[in-house]
């Protein structure tokens, strides 16, 4: 190697298209082909574990659809001898399929149009879940700025943290059926000052903030104390303001425990969501269609049951959601730490 003309790095990179490989002799190109082949094997990386999770849940939904016809077949089986079995004919429901409708009429049942409508039940159900989906997105925004900024105020004071978390656990005992209506009556009494109209569904999204902000106040109380002590004096040192150590230690520290609380927080907004429409009787949603279709169940029991499956659908997709923007920010950023 030349001293004078400073250092050579000379190594082959392969392009990993086929192409043949070529020796790079400029570590500027050297670096910056290390790093397309390190996003490459990421990414790579990451349609094959998103591929494995899509087979592993269709293969849990077969393995679930599965155990439901067994057991309706045993179930059928105790139904017809109840003398034979008396003491398992009285701790497991029947299974008849007015109580357990077979996975073939379900599974037909997404795709037929109910009487009186144009509509495949499927279309019906995806834009209930689009507006529950609405209620649930404003109820977790609300309730992730709510519960981050009393878990900032607690950090400040140890005091005020022993005074107040104790009211922010027992706020969660207080039955969610009982106050709904009473959340939504209040909405439409005490709103009439805003320049636009209050309607119900903005009453069920503070209903999901109920839910939500809970597990963001918890988890972010103890993420935003996670910073080692030595961190915290180092950030001392440099004469850094509270705003300062917030912005810079304290919240890129806690994000591991905030991605963990937002994924609690945004399948419990959709119940919230659900529960408010069903408690305070709020049209368009999931909520209403489950009950609608509680009430319709003996002409019907499959619709219920897809309502029910359409509410499961809702919740892993706001969890996939999340999980995905943890990936994007938490897990870029730990790539960026290693290279």
């Amino acid at each position: 190697m030349n001293s004078e003309s400073g250092p050579v790095v000379e190594a082959i990179i392969d392009s990993g298209d086929g192409a043949p490989a070529s020796p790079i002799d400029d570590p500027i190109v050297f670096e910056q082909l290390i790093r397309q082949r390190a996003a490459r094997e990421q990414r790579r990386t990451r349609m094959m574990r998103t591929g494995r999770q899509v087979v592993v849940l269709a293969l849990f939904a077969c393995l679930l659809g599965l155990l439901y016809s067994l057991y309706k077949v045993v179930g059928s089986a105790i139904d017809d001898s109840q003398s034979g079995w008396p003491i398992i004919g009285s701790i497991l429901p029947g299974s008849d399929d007015l109580k357990m409708p077979p996975v073939l009429d379900i599974v037909t049942g997404i795709f037929e149009e109910p009487r009186g409508t144009n509509e495949a039940f499927w279309s019906i159900v995806g834009k209930e879940a689009a507006f529950t989906l609405r209620e649930a997105a404003v109820g977790f925004a609300i309730g992730v700025i709510v519960g981050l900024g009393i878990a900032i105020v607690l950090t400040t004071s140890g005091r005020l943290e022993r005074a107040l978390v104790p009211h922010v656990i027992a706020s969660q005992t207080i039955p969610l059926i009982a106050i709904a209506p009473i959340i939504v009556i209040w909405g439409r009494k005490s709103f009439d000052f805003l320049p636009f109209e209050w309607q119900d569904w903005m009453s069920v999204s503070i209903i999901a903030t109920y839910l939500t902000f809970f597990p963001v106040t918890i988890n972010g109380l103890r993420g935003l104390q996670s910073p080692r002590p030595e961190n915290l004096e180092l950030m001392d040192s440099y004469a850094a303001r509270w705003g300062q150590t917030l912005w810079r230690l304290r919240l890129p520290a806690s994000l591991p425990y905030l991605f963990a609380a937002f994924k609690i927080a945004a399948t419990a907004s959709v119940v919230g969501a659900i529960v408010g429409e069903i408690s305070a009787g709020v049209k368009g949603g999931l909520g209403r269609r489950v009950l609608l279709e509680a009430q319709r169940y003996t002409t019907g029991p499959e619709r219920l049951y897809i309502a029910v499956l359409g509410a499961a659908v809702l919740g892993i997709f706001v969890f996939a959601a999340i999980s995905s923007i943890e990936y994007a920010l938490v897990g870029r950023k730990g790539r960026e730490t290693v290279t």
